[in-house]
């Protein structure tokens, strides 16, 4: 049992960097001339992405994981204003 238990811990350890490495930025995607607002707000989660990783690089990636999870909430958000632009369309037929 423990060393089943210290195989996932090990798997775990090796694992979540390389989830984080694989993370992809927020991306810009929404046309601005359809939705002006939504694309300027999909590039605002984008520049906020980057001076996290600049801050995460600065500290040494010592936030605690913080930092990591203001990036997948950005991503996410970018990710839903995707949709917004889509839904608006949908609607504007």
């Amino acid at each position: 049992m423990k060393n089943l238990f210290a195989a996932a811990a090990v798997c775990i350890a090796v694992a979540a960097p390389l989830g984080l490495a694989l993370a992809k930025d927020p991306v810009q995607n929404v046309s601005a001339k359809k939705h002006p607002n939504i694309a300027a707000a999909q590039k605002l989660t984008e520049q906020a992405f980057e001076k996290i990783e600049a801050a995460q690089k600065a500290n040494e990636y010592d936030m605690d994981g913080h930092a990591q999870k203001a990036k997948d909430a950005l991503k996410l958000a970018s990710d839903e204003l995707k949709l917004a632009a889509e839904a608006a369309n949908k609607n504007a037929k």
